[in-house]
């Protein structure tokens, strides 16, 4: 991994652009600023072009011989297919709205990061080979030639790109610059131009069901762990079922959350939830992973993925599909699903069991977020909490960016936070809900030899995490997101030392008071709950 500078060397940004013309400024390919090609092994299991061993530091890429005619065939093709992105090529004026919203272009000064300049890598080439003017007046009218150096830049800053939509939300047009990226990263799949850590958890996911390549039985393993460290804190035993035909819904939630903490609590937290209420569910082995890295390869690749859990709920025949704490996850079920997949007429519109709630915005798609289900179960007054648990923990929150921008869910986290806890605080308000910042890696950027560009990604969040940490002593940054469960921890230790990341339902489980629990001294971290520090000290005396 290359060695990442100290904060205050990074936060040295030079905003002014080079001197030379955009066109004519090559890609630098310097370690920490770009990720790994992806290797034969997991792209050939999904039955991508290409496979070979290569490095984008390399001169020579190993192109296949039709790459550009390949390249411009895709062009084509998605021009006639989807309106939008012929109307995103046609239709930006250059008014700059989007230029220093974007936290990469924030946090690294290239201009080439700027939305508007980053679409405008592929405007060049579309002006060249489909539009008359372009044709005619070449760079008089903004247009080059698709070169190799070219498809550099494009996997350069198109893997620069979190598809998080924040340059979307200010522009005049309404022009959604993640949606050329995704067909960027298409375009580059199609020659073998993929990124290892998203090629990984593709053939992962397609293979055994989850990214993380955790086997059936090793997924049951893992969630029994689990049952184990929760009776340990609680006294309470669960019993999660899994693969049980003629269950009511089917849950499914990101693989980071059984694989790492703090994702793991976070899963601990459903896991009580559901013991709780009595919710007739049950996990499957097969379809054991919510994310879709699909998403961030192609739209086909998507479909492929997303297929699984419809499949699996039909298998076992439940009646809906409730949904963990995830971001891509749901973006992916809100805006693609029904066209990919759907409509999924075999189940039934999403009804609270506890509450007799109907979920009507899932009627489509019949499945529910998490938080949705738990605000209408606090609202119904169905839980039993005390935020007095949590007030060792200071807390802001993060709006994730699909799950906020890709679905509005804005207020169904802050309702639960103001239940759970008794110490909430917002960070300022142009970087929250629809306006807020990504968390630096989303879109399979999450990988260590990337470290560099994750901190300075990170660092326009991390900024307004700092503004509520300095002002009322945050110490907790909670989120709905597993990718952000992953990226925040180290970009906090970066920027922000002193700050621990969490989601929701951790909190929610420290809050909740189970029927029948022992006293409870610590969370489930271990660590001691307010008022319980001395005892939990005698107790590991003792």
């Amino acid at each position: 991994m290359a060695k990442v500078p100290k904060p205050d060397e990074l936060a040295q940004i030079e905003h002014r652009p080079p001197e030379s013309p955009w066109t004519e400024t090559p890609v630098e390919f310097r370690p920490g600023t770009y990720c790994y090609g992806a290797k034969p092994q997991n792209i050939e299991p999904v039955d991508m072009p290409n496979p070979r061993d290569w490095n984008p530091a390399d001169e020579d890429w190993k192109l296949p011989e039709n790459w550009k005619q390949t390249v411009l065939d895709g062009m084509k093709l998605r021009l006639n297919r989807f309106r939008s992105f012929k109307l995103f090529m046609d239709i930006c004026v250059r008014c700059g709205a989007c230029a220093d919203k974007c936290h990469y272009f924030i946090g690294s000064g290239d201009p080439k990061n700027m939305p508007v300049l980053r679409a405008e890598l592929m405007r060049s080439v579309y002006r060249n080979d489909f539009s008359t003017f372009g044709k005619m007046l070449k760079k008089y009218a903004g247009a080059r030639e698709l070169t190799e150096d070219v498809i550099k830049e494009w996997f350069y800053y198109y893997f620069q790109c979190t598809e998080c939509r924040r340059c979307s939300v200010f522009c005049p047009y309404g022009i959604d610059t993640a949606e050329i990226t995704i067909i960027g990263r298409e375009l580059l799949n199609e020659i073998g131009c993929q990124i290892d850590w998203i090629a990984g958890a593709v053939a992962n996911c397609y293979r055994t069901g989850n990214h993380l390549g955790i086997q059936p039985h090793a997924f049951r393993d893992m969630i029994e762990f689990f049952v184990d460290e929760i009776e340990e804190v609680t006294g309470v035993r669960v019993e999660p079922t899994f693969n049980r035909k003629g269950a009511e819904i089917l849950f499914i939630t990101p693989s980071g959350d059984v694989f790492a903490d703090p994702g793991t609590y976070t899963l601990m937290g459903y896991m009580m939830l559901f013991h709780e209420i009595g919710l007739d569910y049950t996990w499957s082995t097969y379809a054991s992973e919510g994310g879709n890295f699909g998403l961030f390869t192609s739209h086909e690749m998507m479909k492929r993925l997303n297929a699984k859990m419809y499949a699996e709920a039909k298998r076992l025949g439940v009646k809906w599909i409730l949904g963990g704490e995830c971001g891509h996850m749901w973006r992916v079920i809100n805006q693609y699903m029904d066209t990919m997949n759907g409509p999924a007429d075999f189940l039934e519109v999403p009804k609270s069991p506890i509450t007799g709630t109907v979920f009507e915005n899932a009627r489509s798609t019949k499945m529910t977020h998490i938080v949705e289900f738990t605000a209408d179960l606090i609202r119904h007054g169905k839980l039993n909490l005390d935020p007095s648990r949590n007030d060792n923990k200071i807390v802001t929150f993060h709006d994730s960016c699909n799950p906020a921008r890709a679905m509005g869910i804005l207020e169904e986290p802050r309702y639960i936070l103001r239940n759970v806890c008794n110490h909430f605080y917002e960070m300022p308000e142009n970087t929250i809900r629809e306006r807020t910042f990504c968390c630096g890696a989303g879109t399979g950027l999450n990988t260590d030899e990337y470290m560099e560009m994750r901190m300075r990604g990170g660092l326009p969040r991390a900024n307004a995490v700092k503004y509520v940490h300095d002002k009322f002593g945050v110490n907790m940054l909670a989120n709905i997101c597993a990718i952000d469960r992953a990226v925040f921890p180290p970009l906090m230790d970066y920027w922000v030392p002193g700050v621990d990341v969490t989601g929701i339902h951790e909190l929610v489980a420290n809050a909740l008071i189970m029927k029948g629990e022992k006293k409870r001294t610590t969370d489930l971290r271990y660590e001691p709950l307010p008022g319980m520090e001395e005892e939990e000290e005698e107790e590991e005396d003792v």
